[in-house]
Formats: C-alpha cells, sequence, structure tokens
C-alpha cells in the first residue's frame, strides 16, 4: 500500500484587522499570514476499504471530530472515492495558541490524500473545500506567504521578510468566538491595499481583549517586550516577535521564564508540503509496501 509522509506547517499572523460584520455574523478581515519552519507530522497510507483511521500522539484529538478525519471524508464525499486511509499524527505544534495547527493538519490531508488517491482536484477546488473546515484551511493549501481579505478565503501572494521568530506560548486556552463577539473588538479599520502594508500602520485588534481577559498572556507581552516589537498571531495566546538571526531569538529564549513555553523558528514565504508534493514523483515520497 501507498504511504506518503508530510509537514503540517505553523503559521503566523504578521497583523490582523477587522473592516466590517457580515450579516450572517461573519467578519471581514485583512490579514498576512507567513509559515514557520516547525510542523506538525502526518503519515498517510492508502487502503482499499473506505475506512478512515486516525492515530495521534495526543490521543485526545484522535477522534471523529478531528479536522484531519473531517477533511479526509469530506474529499472522500466530493470526489465519491471508495479507498480510504490510515493516517499517523504526531502533534509537535500547540494548539490553541493561534498558529494553525489543526487547520494546516487539515490541509495536508487534503493535499496528500488528493495525491494519493489520485484525485487530481485543483488547488482552487482544494481551497474551497479546506473553507467548509475552517477560515485558516485555505491559506495552508494555497502554499503561499499571502496578503487575505474577505473571511481569510481571498489570498494575494506576497514575499515579506522571512526573520527567526522567537514564539512564546502561554499556556492559556482562549475562546474565538468569545473574542469575536466582545463588544469592545474594533470591527471599523480602515482598508488598507496588499501593496500598503506595513508592520508599524498594521496591528491585531485582538491583542488588546486577549492582554485584559488573559492575565498570563498580558505578563508574557511585557516579558518579550523589552527584547523586540511584539505581535499575537491569530486569536492567541501565543505571542512572537522578530529578529535578524537565530542565535539571537535563541538567547532570548534561554532567558524566558520556566513556566512558558517557547520555541525559534524560521518564517517561510512557502510551504514546505507543496515543495515536497511537487518532488513526490521523482523523489520517491510515496512508498509502496
Amino acid at each position: 500500500m501507498a504511504t506518503l509522509v508530510l509537514p503540517a506547517p505553523a503559521k503566523l499572523n504578521l497583523f490582523l484587522h477587522i473592516t466590517g460584520r457580515r450579516e450572517n455574523g461573519y467578519h471581514d478581515l485583512q490579514t498576512v499570514f507567513q509559515f514557520l519552519d516547525l510542523h506538525d507530522v502526518l503519515s498517510f497510507t492508502r487502503t482499499d476499504n473506505p475506512n478512515i483511521e486516525l492515530l495521534c500522539s495526543a490521543p485526545e484529538l484522535a477522534n471523529d471530530d478531528n479536522l484531519v478525519v473531517r477533511a479526509a471524508r469530506l474529499l472522500q464525499q466530493h470526489s465519491s472515492v471508495t479507498q480510504g486511509a490510515r493516517i499517523v499524527l504526531e502533534k509537535r505544534l500547540p494548539y490553541g495558541g493561534g498558529l494553525g495547527g489543526g487547520s494546516s493538519d487539515a490541509a495536508t490531508t487534503l493535499l496528500a490524500l488528493n495525491h494519493l488517491w489520485q484525485v487530481h482536484l485543483s488547488i482552487e477546488i482544494l481551497m474551497q473545500l479546506g473553507a467548509q473546515l475552517g477560515a485558516d484551511v485555505p491559506i495552508f493549501i494555497f502554499g503561499h506567504a499571502a496578503f487575505a481579505e474577505g473571511i481569510g478565503e481571498k489570498l494575494t501572494a506576497i514575499d515579506p521578510p522571512q526573520p527567526w521568530y522567537l514564539v512564546v506560548d502561554p499556556g492559556v486556552h482562549i475562546s474565538t468566538a468569545k473574542l469575536f463577539n466582545h463588544p469592545q473588538l474594533e470591527r471599523q479599520c480602515e482598508p488598507i491595499a496588499s501593496s500598503d502594508w506595513q508592520l508599524h500602520n498594521t496591528y491585531n485588534v485582538f491583542e488588546p481583549l486577549v492582554r485584559e481577559a488573559y492575565p498570563e498572556v498580558a505578563n508574557a507581552y511585557n516579558w518579550l517586550v523589552e527584547y523586540a516589537p511584539i505581535r499575537l498571531t491569530g486569536t492567541g495566546a501565543c505571542l512572537f516577535g522578530a529578529f535578524e538571526s537565530q542565535e539571537e531569538a535563541r538567547a532570548v529564549l534561554a532567558r524566558m521564564p520556566s513556566r512558558w513555553n517557547g520555541f525559534v523558528a524560521r518564517g517561510l514565504n512557502e510551504s514546505p508540503v507543496c515543495q515536497l508534493l511537487r518532488q513526490a514523483s521523482t523523489d520517491n515520497l510515496t512508498k509502496q509496501d
């Protein structure tokens, strides 16, 4: 049976504005997505029966509600696939921190099974399927750093600098739904053009709300801001600062209080998943048992 092993990279939101709210309750956003060279790892083995089996290094995530399982079944239904898959997920990314781990896992699943099952759907169709699973899934299928609009599905490829980031996870679980419904959330940011965004003229509208509601995020922010300009990614709780070198970022990480988790990763403008899939036929990524 064919097996394919692929990463599912983390992402950062370099800024996050809300420009309006739709009648259906969804918000119009503007943001910049960039990938990190830190990732979960997924192994996909094609099976002749239609069952989708998920094994996970975090056993509490191995259930039918996992976006990996939902993505696989969505692709099966859309394409009338009669094959199945045995999927092993090794979690390396913190979940619930705004790094997009679950969405990235789902996107890698759609890309991998599109290849393994020989469905041959276009990236555009896969992005439409991914949007049914979550607003952050399409960027991971798109595969390139992007200026995003709409609910996050309208993507324009860009090439921001690729610094070394120190990411601090205060270990706090944040309710995205509560933040989007917060009465003090700024929802009328002036729209900007993809060519005009800069770090100095953008921010994350959720950051003041998160810092006020979650003291440990505020503590981490106040510590890290001594070393670099700080941003919240997504709706949190992870914070990040940019550094010119890996050594500089690691030196600051070494000073981080032990009650938090943190890591250093390089910013990437191209997803390693897309790079590996392009090489799949020549580099023998798909192996026959």
